[in-house]
């Protein structure tokens, strides 16, 4: 098989079924969001947690992501080939509300190292149980007979209303948290209203694929090639590596950015109600680009697209470098600029990963997907990671809920440079890397370009 679809396929997908499977990603958008958000500052500055503790406990739980990802792929592979779908793994998955509510209700007896554990334990059942539903959710795309074009049109649903998830989480968790004056009570009342939400829309999404799928004529296989030959052959697919290695730096960056948010409000900007106003610049502008983004991978191509995504994100990361001296209409206009190019670096690579699947023409959508979902993951940890490293490395000190530090000029100048300059440097690495995927010229090419 040349290229990544040889039958052009034509399907269109009914706009209903769309919607249906897009709101799945509207649950999905919470764990995605708060726990990069909050957790490491709920961590340093409620729970006392030092921050190179603070960055082991989100790093560490990642680890096992990188097993259990591709092992939950394998898992949706064959339920696919026994059941003709994975419903049995996503609603196992549809239990994540309880970890995220057991997340932040962290006993009020527990601070520094005991609370890190909790939250650490916690993570881990979480991540397991977020792998069970978000695998075989993106395993779908590559099930269903459509073409080059219609994928990135499923994807750019999924994009929208993944946005509005993470929108939304992002503007309320903080403030339901209690802003300013946060909480450990705080923290827990605003788990439990989005564990809420999380749970309606996961189930909603879980009735959309199977609308989808009947709506797409999926072929529903009834063979897998699975286990450690489908994960060595994924691994060997050059193509694959190289748009995974790309997206590993994509993750790292926009997940660093998120961990630092409150950090840069709080003490850079001097109001910690300021994270909220960039989280709207950085999520919001997705909202309204997401179309755009999808017309001009039509018109070019998803590569180059995702390349002018990953430029303009490492250009605007390298205004907030300069800080306050800036002044807050720019640094609000560079954050809108990273939330630019983050719908991009969304969007394209989730319609490039079925794009991949299909041109390795195996029966292994769930084992492709477990493998980069495992390394969105180890995105997911490195960034807030490298984060509370330069924390660190500047004498960041710690506190509890309500106390008032001092922090040194290097924490202040640590906590700006890591906002800043960090990033850019991070989404040159994943520019370099892109530029070594070859198969979307072919890709269009079958397509009919």
């Amino acid at each position: 098989m040349t290229g990544v679809d040889r039958r052009r396929d034509t399907v269109a997908l009914p706009r209903g079924p769309l919607a249906g499977f897009a709101a799945g990603s509207l649950g999905m958008g919470v764990w995605i969001t708060v726990p990069g958000l909050l957790l490491l500052y709920f961590l340093t500055d409620v729970l006392a947690v030092a921050p190179w503790l603070a960055g082991l406990t989100l790093l560490l739980p990642k680890v096992a992501d990188v097993l259990l990802h591709p092992w939950i792929g394998h898992r949706c592979d064959v339920e696919q080939a026994r059941r003709g779908h994975r419903r049995r793994l996503l609603l196992a998955g549809c239990t994540l509300p309880v970890a995220f509510v057991a997340l932040f209700a962290v006993p009020d007896d527990l601070t520094g190292a005991p609370a890190a554990a909790w939250v650490a334990v916690c993570f881990v059942a979480g991540n397991l149980l977020f792998a069970a539903y978000q695998v075989p959710y993106l395993a779908t795309p590559a099930d269903l007979r459509i073409g080059y074009h219609e994928r990135t049109r499923l994807m750019a649903f999924r994009m929208v209303v993944l946005t509005l998830g993470i929108l939304l989480s992002g503007l309320l968790a903080p403030l339901l948290a209690g802003g300013d004056d946060a909480t450990r009570a705080g923290y827990l009342r605003m788990a439990g209203a989005l564990a809420a939400g999380m749970l309606a829309a996961m189930l909603v999404g879980v009735a959309g694929i199977g609308r989808l799928r009947h709506a797409a004529g999926d072929p529903s296989p009834r063979h897998t090639t699975g286990g450690w030959p489908a994960l060595v052959a994924s691994l060997r697919d050059r193509q694959f590596r190289r748009l995974a290695g790309a997206y590993l730096a994509m993750s790292t960056t926009t997940h660093l950015v998120l961990a630092a948010v409150p950090y840069y409000a709080r003490y850079e900007l001097g109001r910690a109600g300021l994270t909220t106003v960039l989280v709207a610049a950085f999520v919001a502008p997705a909202l309204l680009v997401t179309p755009a983004w999808s017309a001009l991978a039509r018109r070019v191509g998803k590569q180059r697209a995702l390349l002018a995504a990953q430029t303009a994100f490492a250009a605007g990361s390298l205004v907030l470098a300069v800080g306050r001296a800036a002044g807050l209409p720019v640094l609000v206009a560079a954050v809108a600029v990273l939330g630019v190019a983050f719908a991009g670096m969304q969007l394209l690579p989730f319609s490039m990963l079925p794009d991949v699947i299909r041109a390795a023409g195996a029966p292994r959508a769930g084992t492709y997907t477990g493998v980069w979902t495992a390394t969105e993951a180890t995105g997911a940890a490195l960034g807030p990671y490298a984060y509370a490293l330069c924390l660190a490395a500047g004498g960041f000190v710690a506190s509890a809920a309500g106390e008032t530090v001092t922090q040194p000029e290097s924490a202040l100048a640590a906590l700006r440079y890591g906002f800043g300059l960090l990033p850019a440097a991070v989404m040159v690495v994943a520019v370099l890397l892109q530029r070594r995927y070859t198969l979307d010229g072919a890709a269009r090419a079958d397509a009919g370009h």
